[in-house]
């Protein structure tokens, strides 16, 4: 029996996510962005998961979209526009639910991620990668620029970066992706694995109530200017200040012991 094209395994506190699509190089079908629509809408509501890691299988994280599907699409009687306003619609989507999820999402990249899996992996809120690893939003080449995943690629690196990387649809290393602020890791491949995990357990030890608390600030201030950032983070501090376990937080430390959690 075929295996689903989206794998999710659970272990303790970290779900991990893995794109199981190797021979179409986890293209963002139609497939596999309703799979990860559906575990988004899964992961939301489940209380017991405090990080999201999301990996793939083969020889690429992502190749982007489905340009074969996307081909027929065009040729479709009564398509057209109508296909590609609700496939980039669709995708939109996905990546937006990956930073609204309540979880911190960590993307685990072996290998090449191109277009909308260059854009997949921005929308992640942490990244680790092998070295070595190319990132690209290539589309340009092909003669279709990258308009969406330039969205999450902007706001992760440097405007003059991603500028460059979508009108001359060349890669950068995972080392370079690290400087500019794409990646936060990069480790041997070998140690890809480890050290992924040993994040998402960092993480996961944390209180997940102020996580997720915090996940939902982070991107909501830096969508206001100064001011406006510091009264909202300052709510949110109120709110936060007023959980129980927060309070137990603090009185363990001052006591120098280890906080009794619900």
């Amino acid at each position: 029996m075929d295996q689903p094209i989206l794998l999710r395994h659970d272990t303790g506190a970290i779900a991990t996510l893995t794109l199981n699509a190797p021979d179409s190089f986890n293209a963002l079908s139609d497939a596999m962005l309703a799979a990860l629509a559906a575990q988004i809408e899964s992961l939301a509501a489940d209380r017991a998961i405090k990080v999201v890691v999301l990996k793939a299988m083969g020889r690429a994280f992502c190749a982007g979209h489905d340009l074969k599907e996307m081909q027929a699409g065009r040729a479709a009687p009564d398509a057209g526009a109508a296909y590609f306003q609700s496939l980039f619609a669709r995708c939109g989507a996905v990546m937006m639910g990956l930073q609204t999820l309540p979880q911190p999402v960590i993307a685990q990249v072996h290998a090449i991620a191109t277009a909308a899996g260059c854009q997949l992996v921005a929308s992640c809120d942490l990244v680790v990668a092998a070295s070595g690893v190319r990132f690209g939003v290539n589309g340009v080449n092909i003669g279709l620029f990258c308009s969406t995943p330039m969205v999450a690629l902007s706001r992760k690196v440097p405007p003059a970066v991603a500028f460059e990387m979508l009108t001359t649809g060349e890669f950068i290393l995972a080392e370079r992706a690290r400087e500019v602020g794409l990646v936060n890791r990069v480790v041997p491949p070998e140690a890809l694995e480890a050290e992924t995990r040993a994040l998402a357990e960092t993480i996961a030890g944390k209180l997940g109530a102020a996580v997720r608390i915090g996940k939902r600030a982070f991107y909501e201030q830096l969508e206001l200017d100064t001011a406006a950032a510091y009264a909202h983070a300052g709510a949110v501090m109120v709110e936060n200040m007023l959980f129980r376990d927060t309070d137990e937080g603090i009185s363990a430390f001052l006591q120098k012991r280890k906080p009794d959690w619900a």
